[in-house]
C-alpha cells in the first residue's frame, strides 16, 4: 500500500509544519487571541512577572508581553512575507532572463552579462548592509524596511535561478528541442522552470527566513516607524535595559522569533529528503 506524502515525511518535519502552523495562525488570529491591547500601558503593573492575567508578564510600561508577541508575529511576519515577494518576483524574473539570454544568440550573452554585473556589485555588500543602505535611502517605516530587506535578498536568488535555469537548458532533450526551432519562452516556461521549481521553492524558504530575521533586525535598530507598535525586533530592543531583571521581556519575542526561523528551516531539510 502506498504512502501518503504526510505518512512518509519525517516526524520532525511534521513537527515544524505543526509550529509553523500555529504561529501563522496564532499572528492571524491575534485581535481574538491577545487578551490585552498591545499598546495599552500600565504603568502600575511594570515588569510583573508571568501570571494569569498576563502569561508573559509584562514589559517596563506595563504593557501585557503575551499581546504584543501576538500582534508582534502579524507586524514582523507581514513585513517578512513583502520583503520575500519583492526578492523572488523580480529575482526570478533576472535570473531566468540572464540564464536564458546566456545560450540565446544575438544580444542574449550581452544581456546576461549586463544582469549578473548589476547583481555581483549588489553582492559585494552583506545582506544586512545592504538592507541598512536602502532603508537610509527610503527612510524608516514597515514598508520601506519591506522593500529595503527584499532587495537586498534579490542578487542571491537571482544567481540561485540563473544557476538552475543554465543547467536545464544544458540538458540534451532540451538543446534537441531548440535544434528544430522550439522558442526560448516555451522551454523555458514548459520545461525548464517546472524542473527546476524545487530548487527554487527551498531557496525561497531561505529567502524568508532571511527576511524574517532582518526585517527584525532593522526593527530592532530603529527603523520600524513607530516604536509603540508591537513588533519582535522592537520588543527585543525595548527588553535591553531590564532582561537582568525581567528576563520574560526578551525571552517571549526572541523564542517567536527563533521557533519560527527553525520551523521553516526544519520544513525545508525534511522537503529535501
Amino acid at each position: 500500500m502506498t504512502r501518503s506524502p504526510i505518512q512518509r515525511a519525517p516526524p520532525v518535519t511534521l513537527l515544524a509544519a505543526g509550529l509553523l502552523g500555529v504561529l501563522l495562525l496564532a499572528a492571524v488570529l491575534a485581535p481574538r487571541l491577545a487578551p490585552h491591547d498591545p499598546r495599552h500601558a500600565v504603568p502600575e503593573d511594570q515588569l510583573q512577572s508571568p501570571s494569569a492575567a498576563h502569561p508573559f508578564g509584562t514589559d517596563y510600561l506595563g504593557r501585557d508581553v503575551f499581546s504584543r508577541v501576538l500582534f508582534g508575529g502579524r507586524r514582523t511576519l507581514g513585513m517578512a512575507l513583502l520583503a520575500a515577494g519583492v526578492t523572488l518576483l523580480p529575482g526570478l524574473a533576472v535570473g531566468v532572463v540572464a540564464g536564458a539570454g546566456k545560450h540565446a544568440a544575438g544580444p542574449g550573452p550581452w544581456l546576461d552579462a549586463g544582469l549578473m554585473v548589476v547583481m555581483d556589485a549588489l553582492l559585494a555588500f552583506p545582506h544586512l548592509l545592504l538592507a541598512l543602505v536602502m532603508v537610509a535611502l527610503l527612510g524608516s517605516g514597515t514598508t520601506q524596511i519591506a522593500l529595503a530587506v527584499g532587495v537586498a535578498g534579490l542578487p542571491a536568488y537571482a544567481r540561485v535561478t540563473r544557476a538552475a535555469v543554465i543547467e536545464g537548458l544544458a540538458r540534451p532533450h532540451l538543446i534537441g528541442a531548440r535544434a528544430i526551432g522550439a522558442g526560448w519562452g516555451g522551454v523555458v516556461w514548459r520545461h525548464v522552470l517546472p524542473g527546476i521549481a524545487p530548487t527554487l521553492l527551498a531557496f525561497a524558504g531561505v529567502t524568508l527566513s532571511w527576511a524574517i530575521l532582518n526585517s527584525a533586525a532593522l526593527t530592532f535598530l530603529g527603523y520600524g516607524g513607530d516604536i509603540s507598535a508591537p513588533d519582535w525586533g522592537v520588543m527585543l530592543a525595548d527588553g535591553r535595559a531590564v532582561y537582568r531583571v525581567a528576563p520574560w521581556v526578551v525571552i517571549a519575542p526572541g523564542a517567536a522569533l527563533s521557533l519560527t526561523v527553525l520551523a521553516i528551516n526544519l520544513l525545508l531539510n525534511g522537503s529535501r529528503r
